[in-house]
């Protein structure tokens, strides 16, 4: 496989810390001269210019056949550029998380302590699925490519986990933050963790469930609203009980409301008691997201009864 160990400005998908990479070389706000905006926007057409490049080859010719040399000089640039900008060939193919993750990062740390941990994370990752709408065309040839080649699916499962460890740390830092937290929102018990990881996973599985479905419709329709739609859900079922004085983004959230006039709200996850058992559900990834949440439903209903 094409690939080569430098001191390039690109990092590994699973790096440690705070999977936060630095941003790229050059600041783009406004204390940036325009020479350094200048050079950012030339850096990002050249990476821009060299994904597309594998793009076109991959779909043309296959993955495994194509090299960086081939990729290079479609780019119209040498090998060794090539690496300036990507480790690998398989690098290529997701050029915008880097960037991503570090606006995802921001928000999460600019985030207002009244607001809902879960509001905060649903608008961290809808910062991802505006990365993929914005490019359409680009988002569904790079899907029906990830999905024929093991090696890419691999290094996609890599990016996605890196959101998924961001949003845990995040809402894990909201619980242990008594100061700024209402109390009902902190067990201080050991369930912290799991709650956390729980929430985390189902914001970033919602996500990629709707991606993949507006993905496979060629990328048509109105995919955040979709996406709203599936945050809803997960509100419904996993955070349905705000705490006391908790502030949905724009809006005051009265104690034991879900923020939805008229609407019974169910007992939060976060307000059930510690002796309670833990639910386990095992689902396909294909199966509709609603499905899936009346079969939880379904048990805990039955769970309850018994």
């Amino acid at each position: 496989m094409d690939r080569v160990q430098s001191a390039s400005p690109q990092h590994p998908a699973g790096s440690h810390g705070a999977d936060r990479p630095a941003p790229s070389t050059g600041s783009t706000g406004p204390e940036a001269a325009p020479g350094s905006r200048r050079a950012a926007a030339q850096r990002q057409q050249m990476r821009q210019d060299l994904a597309t490049a594998a793009m076109e080859l991959f779909a043309s010719q296959g993955y495994e056949e194509t090299t960086v040399d081939q990729i290079a000089a479609a780019a119209g640039v040498a090998r060794r550029t090539f690496f300036r900008y990507f480790r690998s060939k398989e690098e290529a193919i997701f050029p915008d998380h880097d960037d991503t993750l570090v606006r995802v990062a921001d928000l999460l740390a600019s985030a207002e302590p009244e607001e809902h941990p879960l509001d905060v994370v649903c608008r961290g990752i809808k910062e991802v699925l505006r990365m993929y709408a914005s490019t359409p065309g680009v988002s569904v040839a790079r899907y029906q490519l990830i999905r024929q080649v093991p090696a890419l699916r691999e290094r996609e499962i890599a990016v996605v986990a890196r959101y998924e460890r961001l949003f845990t740390r995040y809402l894990l830092g909201r619980f242990d933050t008594g100061e700024s937290i209402p109390s009902g929102w902190q067990r201080g018990g050991e369930d912290d963790s799991m709650l956390a990881e729980v929430s985390a996973a189902a914001v970033v599985a919602a996500h990629n469930h709707v991606l993949r479905r507006w993905l496979r419709a060629g990328g048509r329709g109105d995919v955040e609203a979709q996406l709203d739609h599936s945050f809803e859900v997960i509100r419904r079922t996993f955070w349905a009980s705000s705490a006391p004085g908790a502030r949905r983004r724009g809006s005051l959230v009265a104690p034991g409301a879900s923020g939805m006039p008229g609407e019974l709200v169910a007992e939060s996850a976060l307000s059930a008691s510690p002796g309670g058992e833990v639910l386990i559900t095992v689902a396909r990834t294909d199966a509709p997201l609603d499905v899936v949440v009346d079969s939880i439903r379904a048990a805990l209903s039955g769970a309850r009864e018994s």
